[in-house]
């Protein structure tokens, strides 16, 4: 099932409206070969950014993941970038890689643990499942959070009319 992006980026935009919106997320993450790395090499760099959290076990995220492939190839030279988060830790790096493998990924993937903690420094609140989608505008700043699938076609419609 999709779930409409702008309505729900709507809700956050209103209730970050509230809140000074923060610059990109300053967040330390592992690759799947143990390397260091912050989110906001990625987040904040002049271009949109879709955040998306998959675990390897997911059925959805292993069902829909590839998309983001190909949304990648259309956006990533243009006006937005695909970053994968694993919420399966580095004790499970190898399925991690696998799936990242198994499906192509042609994004950066990065693996946090799953706790609240962790989640929670991404700034779309609590953590609520696989896959979530976070959407970063060109500056940085969280304007949209979706639970679920969604499509590109969705997140295009979303950036063309936030533009």
């Amino acid at each position: 099932m999709f779930y409409k992006l702008r309505v729900v980026g709507i809700i956050f935009i209103s209730l970050f409206s509230t809140l000074a919106l923060a610059a990109a997320p300053d967040i330390t993450v592992k690759d799947v070969n143990g390397k260091s790395h912050n989110v906001n090499q990625h987040i904040g760099k002049g271009k949109w950014t879709v955040v998306v959290f998959w675990a390897y076990n997911c059925h959805v995220c292993n069902a829909e993941i590839q998309q983001m492939t190909f949304f990648q190839d259309d956006h990533a030279e243009k006006d937005a970038t695909v970053l994968g988060i694993s919420v399966d830790g580095f004790d499970k790096v190898k399925k991690s890689r696998a799936f990242i493998d198994n499906h192509e990924l042609n994004f950066p993937n990065y693996l946090i643990k799953l706790e609240e903690s962790e989640f929670l420094k991404f700034g779309g609140g609590r953590f609520g499942g696989t896959p979530t989608f976070y959407l970063y505008n060109p500056a940085g700043e969280l304007v949209a959070k979706n639970l679920g699938a969604v499509s590109p076609e969705v997140i295009e419609k979303f950036i063309k009319d936030n533009s």
